[in-house]
């Protein structure tokens, strides 16, 4: 696995992982816990985190078109993306 696609399973998972916070602070909400200041920002963590994978995969066409030979454009002539 190259790097590009490793950032991309990152991204992924970390997805995952907000989904299932953002779930449990709805969850504790509905439940009528007071102190739920943990379970409030649990998903900002994550959330960082996709932003700074997110960023990166929208930064890549825009860094293939600046040179040819960057990561982007090795999976474009792979056929990988």
């Amino acid at each position: 696995m190259n790097w590009n696609q490793w950032i991309r399973q990152i991204h992924r998972w970390l997805s995952i992982a907000f989904t299932l916070t953002v779930i449990a602070n709805f969850v504790a909400i509905g439940m009528g816990q007071k102190e739920t200041t943990w379970i409030t920002y649990s998903p900002l963590p994550p959330l960082f985190l996709l932003m700074f994978t997110g960023l990166y995969m929208f930064v890549l066409p825009y860094l293939a078109k600046r040179g040819a030979g960057g990561p982007a454009d090795r999976m474009r002539r792979q056929g990988k993306a």
